[in-house]
């Protein structure tokens, strides 16, 4: 592990702690809804009701962008600081309306009603999450190591996935599946809404990053006049803010389709159980955590580029024929194969996604630049990912969404073909 100095790097594990928490409150909704979806919406059909809670779901990721445009400016004007502890905030109070939540049977239409508040509550603190936790620790960072600490973002984003991922696993351990649908579904949410408590005690003793502070006593020594609003900001770099949405496009894409909608995958289409579904995706993801720091610190040494040429290339040509063999995989072990396979190139986007991101825009709209792109981009393709795939298997034609999938990812390599080298000619 690259040497660092004990303040920085204690400030980077709160804020990595941090954001495993809130992605975790994330990802319990897309691990439980296989169980609580009759609880919202019992009349339907179990790939109607997976549909309405993925309806939802999407409807939280619209909710990012406003997220990642209000904390993202609230990053760039108070402190890296002080957003991240409003967006841990606002995850903790999500995760306990849904723990909270009566069912249809209690209040009708008003059970969804309050899930879907729920959800929208964590868009937004997800959405401000990202960019100002991809600023925090890229600017915490070293410049010789920067990847590799980056990637600790993507390594605790899928962390959080994975614990959501062991506490299902556990839980299937010690109640029925009956149970679970009934009751069990809540305990998820119970914990995450604590733990997001732990970590909004653990970001109040981070540090504030040298670079926003410097950045701030720069702007106050020049009179600098008052901050446009976030678009007016973002339109002094326009090229910037399309590389974010070009680079993005296919990476969380294939990001959502190999992760959250795998599990379903693997239930409604290549006919496991959901507990073997569930076995499959956390090995997986298990070990796609190591990827992370490796591809990062492989960027530190080659460049940020080739990382990204080596997820466009493999997501373009690989898609189409992985999920097919996925789809008439009957093995346990071929499915968690698979599955490596596909997560390890989508590595190459994720390991290096905040750094690469970071490095395009300067101190004074990081936060801002990198969030709010991301956001709408993560919303319109990421958000929809496991929607359009239940809809496309509805009407039989389930392998258009692996042509689609395909498509974003051949867009994303064309962006990285054409873009700099950021790791030596960015703003950091």
């Amino acid at each position: 592990m690259p040497a660092m100095s004990a303040s920085p790097l204690r400030s980077i594990v709160s804020g990595s702690i941090g954001n495993l928490v809130e992605w975790y409150d994330w990802y319990a909704y897309s691990a439980f809804a296989l169980y609580f979806a009759p609880v919202f919406f019992p009349q339907a059909s179990p790939t109607a009701q997976l549909l309405n809670t993925a309806a939802i779901f999407a409807v939280g990721f619209l909710m990012r962008p406003i997220g990642a445009a209000f904390l993202g400016s609230y990053a760039d004007k108070h402190g890296r600081r002080a957003a991240l502890l409003l967006s841990v905030k606002l995850m903790a109070g999500g995760s306990l309306l849904i723990a909270c939540a009566p069912g249809y049977a209690t209040i009708g239409l008003g059970a969804p009603a309050l899930l879907l508040l729920a959800r929208l509550m964590q868009g937004i603190s997800v959405g401000g999450e990202y960019g100002t936790s991809a600023t925090y620790l890229s600017e915490m960072a070293g410049a010789r190591h920067r990847g590799f600490w980056s990637s600790f973002q993507y390594l605790t984003l899928m962390g959080g996935q994975l614990l959501a991922l062991i506490v299902q696993l556990t839980l299937q351990q010690f109640i029925t599946s009956a149970e679970m649908t009934a009751w069990g579904w809540r305990i998820p949410f119970v914990i995450g809404a604590g733990a997001a408590l732990g970590a909004l005690l653990l970001r109040t003793h981070m540090s504030e990053t040298a670079a926003f502070e410097q950045e701030q006593a720069a702007g106050q020594a020049s009179g600098r006049p008052a901050r446009l609003s976030a678009l007016q900001q973002l339109q002094a770099y326009p090229r910037e803010t399309l590389t974010v949405v070009g680079l993005t496009l296919g990476g969380t894409l294939a990001f959502y389709t190999f992760t959250t909608y795998a599990q379903k995958f693997l239930v409604n289409t290549s006919g496991f159980t959901k507990e073997q579904a569930t076995l499959i995706s956390f090995g997986a993801m298990a070990v796609a955590l190591l990827f992370q720091p490796l591809l990062g610190a492989i960027s530190d040494a080659v460049g940020r580029r080739p990382v990204l040429l080596f997820f466009g290339i493999g997501a373009t040509l690989g898609t189409v024929p992985l999920l097919r063999t996925l789809a008439h995989t009957t093995s346990p072990w071929g499915a968690f194969g698979l599955l490596i396979a596909a997560l390890f190139v989508v590595s190459g986007y994720t390991s290096i996604s905040a750094i690469v991101k970071a490095e395009l825009f300067p101190t004074h709209i990081r936060a801002l630049g990198v969030g709010l792109p991301f956001a709408l981009t993560a919303a319109i393709f990421g958000g929809t990912a496991e929607y359009l795939a239940l809809l496309a298997k509805e009407h039989g034609v389930a392998e258009y969404f692996y042509w689609y999938v395909t498509g974003c990812a051949l867009i994303s390599l064309l962006v990285y073909w054409r873009m700099g080298e950021t790791r030596s000619r960015g703003h950091m």
